[in-house]
């Protein structure tokens, strides 16, 4: 097995939630380099459309950076939310799993399956 097939490991829930902070911080203090960089040049009567244009790049790249970093803590709270669920078969379903890991059913088949057995169970 080659050394550099392996996928390097997901961040956790708290380092993420520690660069989005990170993050937000120096989106801060980039916006108010940035209006401090225009006060300047007006003050000076000199225009850099470049400088600005770089600087803004750059504020964008860190808000798109802070919106992949929501996403997946989105998504990690919508899995962690998710009940464990019983397979029609009777196995466990993994947290995550598309499908059954005993019989290959759909994980939204089985839920929808244990539901109903859990409806008819109860009346």
């Amino acid at each position: 097995m080659p050394i550099f097939s392996r996928r390097p490991p997901a961040p956790s829930a708290s380092d993420l939630r520690r660069e989005r902070r990170a993050l937000l911080q120096l989106r801060e203090e980039r916006l108010r380099d940035l209006g401090g960089l225009t006060l300047e040049m007006y003050r000076r009567d000199h225009f850099n459309e470049e400088l600005v244009l770089e600087r803004c790049a750059e504020l964008v790249a860190i808000e798109a950076r802070a919106s992949e970093i929501d996403a997946m803590l989105a998504g990690a709270r919508g899995l962690r939310k998710r009940p464990g669920t019983i397979c029609a078969c009777g196995a466990p379903v993994l947290i995550g799993a598309r499908y059954c890991p005993s019989c290959g059913r759909l994980v939204e088949e089985a839920s929808e399956q244990a539901e109903a057995s859990a409806e008819a169970a109860a009346e």
